[in-house]
């Protein structure tokens, strides 16, 4: 049986009036700019159920912004997301949108990256702070940011996959789950992962060194609690 604490019963410290609407919206801002990866030049959120009715009033709107721009959901910054998106150049668009049969805290995220890069990213606020990740770049995953979270994008050819997977495997780090995609013209992937425990220093710089990966992120935590 899960023993709880007492920030697990009245949730995190955090600047707006919800938890599920603030601080989740807020964490789901970070978990997308940790693993888009770069500064975002324009985002399109895409709102459901009652992030759509109520996300003016609940600052969901300010929390999401923020996070993308890589502020925490306990940052006095928050309250200024628009100002500072606007000194950024930061492009943001809220769009009310039926998502289907999912929570009613869900919203899905397009990013244009300074660099032209598309990202995508589907999540909900599911109550206390905590989120669920629903879909990355069109890759369906159920992450849940407690746990770390690998991304790659590599060549797609024999090998590379079980190049990354080999130094997991020497390091002694158990994978959650998995998913990868390939593009169309079968030349790049994309692979996403969960993982178990604490990750060494020196993984990230052990997986860029694998024979076609061209980029590693990693998301503790840490980054986002």
């Amino acid at each position: 049986m899960k023993q709880y604490g007492v920030f697990d019963i009245i949730g995190p410290i955090m600047v707006g009036p919800s938890s599920s609407h603030t601080a989740g919206a807020a964490r789901l801002g970070l978990v997308a700019r940790h693993l888009c990866g770069e500064d975002v030049r324009k985002a399109v959120f895409y709102m459901h159920g009652s992030f759509a009715e109520t996300y003016a009033g609940h600052g969901t709107d300010k929390a999401l912004l923020a996070g993308i721009q890589g502020i925490r959901y306990d940052d006095e910054r928050l309250k200024e997301a628009y100002a500072l998106a606007e000194q950024a150049g930061l492009e943001a668009v809220f769009v009310p949108a039926d998502l289907g049969a999912v929570h009613p805290n869900t919203v899905s995220m397009e990013l244009t990256t300074k660099r032209g890069r598309r990202f995508t990213m589907t999540g909900c606020s599911i109550g206390g702070g905590s989120v669920c990740i629903t879909e990355l770049d069109g890759v369906e995953v159920t992450f849940s940011g407690e746990r770390p979270i690998l991304a790659t994008r590599h060549t797609d050819e024999p090998g590379v996959i079980a190049g990354i997977t080999a130094i997991l495997y020497a390091y002694r780090i158990n994978i959650g789950n998995m998913q990868v995609k390939r593009s169309a013209d079968g030349k790049a992937a994309c692979m996403y992962m969960e993982l178990d425990g604490e990750l060494p220093g020196q993984l990230k710089d052990a997986l860029e060194r694998v024979y076609g990966v061209k980029q590693v992120l990693l998301l503790c935590p840490e980054d986002i609690a």
